[in-house]
């Protein structure tokens, strides 16, 4: 039980000091410059060797990646070999947002934005944000930039405490 609790926390610490070391050991191809944040231990499921994330992917909290049909179970007695299971490929370029979840069988192309709190069904063409439950694409990443830039308060190159203060100083003067 020492032992087992040991091991428990040796991988809660790699998982949170090294995440994409982490998820490399697991099975995971993931590609340079990808950032997890707040990486849960059921992250990537059952299957982590089916998963392939490309490079400068951001993959928030909450997120995660299903490989398999786990309805196949209530079957078992039936047909024991039933298993239905298939790979997830992530583009260059993504962005998860909190939350979602990528069932299996899909393909997320490069430069795409999954909007929070969705749920991934089918191919997402590259250059695309998609949102919803199911997801659904509702512009291209072009169209996002537009919006994206009219919204924009100009504060994303400052350092975390000098947007800190514009932030509060902003939103004090603005309500």
């Amino acid at each position: 039980m020492l032992i087992r609790a040991i091991k428990y926390l040796a991988r809660e610490i790699q998982m949170r000091r090294n995440p994409l070391r982490y998820a490399r050991q697991l099975g995971v191809e993931v590609g340079d410059g990808c950032v997890f944040y707040a990486m849960s231990r059921d992250m990537f499921g059952s299957d982590p060797y089916l998963i392939k994330i490309g490079k400068r992917v951001h993959v928030t909290n909450g997120v995660k990646f299903v490989t398999h049909d786990g309805g196949t179970l209530i079957f078992r007695n039936e047909y024991p070999d039933l298993d239905v299971s298939a790979p997830i490929s992530v583009g260059n370029d993504v962005y998860i947002g909190t939350f979602s979840l990528i069932m299996p069988g899909v393909k997320i192309g490069n430069m795409c934005v999954i909007g929070a709190g969705s749920i991934v069904t089918r191919d997402i063409p590259d250059g695309s944000l998609a949102v919803g439950v199911p997801a659904r694409v509702i512009k291209t990443i072009d169209e996002y930039l537009v919006t994206l830039k009219e919204k924009s308060l100009g504060c994303g190159a400052l350092s975390a405490k000098k947007k800190e203060i514009f932030l509060r100083n902003y939103f004090r003067t603005n309500r």
